[in-house]
């Protein structure tokens, strides 16, 4: 069992955690000018939605900056990808906006020995875009090298 997968991103307790989930929500509503009463509204559709999720990685002990570079690849590209929380719910497609971390006690070759991190998504049109992500863990495979 999985605490979040995004497209190919699987986010666990090891190696790639998330300890804080956040999500907004709207609808799109238009009010409509009437004399002496309250305005009526109509329903024009969903607005948007905004995911967030944050966590911390331990690189030396557990790893997850492979797995965090993959989801700074799938923003650099703009892939779209569907995200489902861990008990099965799928809550749509979505695309990375933001990216954060930080670097806590720096080791040798810069890497902190704590990362925290922060990923925002919004939700997207449906479409699956396998050719990002495969982009994505192509450009981190050769990174590696």
């Amino acid at each position: 069992m999985s605490l979040f997968i995004l497209g190919g991103v699987v986010m666990d307790t090891r190696p790639f955690n998330a300890d804080k989930f956040d999500r907004t929500a709207s609808a799109d509503l238009v009010e409509k000018a009437v004399m002496g009463g309250l305005k009526p509204s109509e329903f024009m559709g969903e607005g948007e939605d905004n995911l967030t999720i944050t966590g911390q990685l331990l690189p030396f002990k557990t790893g997850g900056l492979a797995e965090f570079e993959m989801l700074d690849e799938m923003r650099r590209t703009g892939a779209r990808f569907p995200v489902m929380r861990g008990d099965g719910k799928r809550l749509g497609t979505y695309a990375i906006t933001d990216i954060s971390e930080r670097h806590d006690q720096l080791m040798r070759d810069g890497v902190g020995f704590t990362v925290k991190y922060s990923v925002s998504m919004r939700k997207v049109q449906a479409g699956y875009d396998g050719g990002a992500i495969v982009a994505a863990l192509i450009s981190i495979f050769e990174a590696l090298r």
